[in-house]
């Protein structure tokens, strides 16, 4: 349910009664992910330094990472914002399946960045999604996505166990596009030649 001691969300949930699940915000606190969902958690290292984490922190923010990994993202908004509203596109060809969802929080620095999303009507699945990034005090830049899903229509319950395998795939699709984002502005900002390379 709503945090009552969270008016953001509350406010979020009576502005948008779109959101499909009850739980919001639940993927961004750090603990227990609710019941009776799949859960997802996922962590990386995708760096080092704040050229690292400012241009991935950035590509999160922006759409970039989601564009990176061959999803199509039709957002409200070129950067994300609590209410902003974004359908992603996912499949190939004729067998793409909308996938419209709404931005519940977001984190803008200076030493994190990120967004929650969560599913809106029309969605294969009920649940939401954070993609944070964060820089530690060695500078390490770590990249984590965690979600709680499950089926909200009849073909995507018949898919069974595809479903939260394909989560998990784009998970580390998130953390290679990051990597090699990560990596280019490093390399940009070391004067290497190699950074118009790696952010290809």
């Amino acid at each position: 349910m709503n945090d009552p001691a969270r008016p953001d969300l509350a406010h979020t949930a009576l502005a948008h009664p779109d959101l499909t699940y009850p739980e919001l915000g639940a993927s961004r606190t750090g603990g227990p992910l609710p019941a009776g969902y799949n859960h997802l958690r996922h962590r990386v290292l995708i760096g080092h330094g704040r050229a690292a984490l400012d241009a991935a922190g950035a590509a999160v923010l922006g759409w970039r990472m989601h564009r990176a990994t061959g999803v199509l993202v039709t957002p409200e908004a070129d950067r994300a914002a609590p209410g902003v509203a974004v359908e992603c596109a996912i499949g190939l060809g004729p067998l793409r399946v909308g996938a419209p969802c709404r931005v519940l929080w977001t984190a803008d620095g200076p030493d994190r960045y990120g967004l929650t999303y969560g599913t809106r009507a029309g969605h294969l699945a009920l649940g939401e999604e954070t993609f944070l990034v964060e820089m530690g005090p060695d500078k390490a830049v770590w990249f984590s996505v965690t979600a709680f899903s499950r089926p909200g229509r009849w073909f995507a319950r018949l898919a069974g166990p595809l479903l939260p395998l394909g989560q998990h795939l784009f998970a580390r699709l998130c953390g290679r596009a990051l990597t090699r984002i990560a990596t280019a502005a490093t390399a940009a900002a070391s004067g290497s030649p190699r950074s118009e390379r790696a952010g290809s």
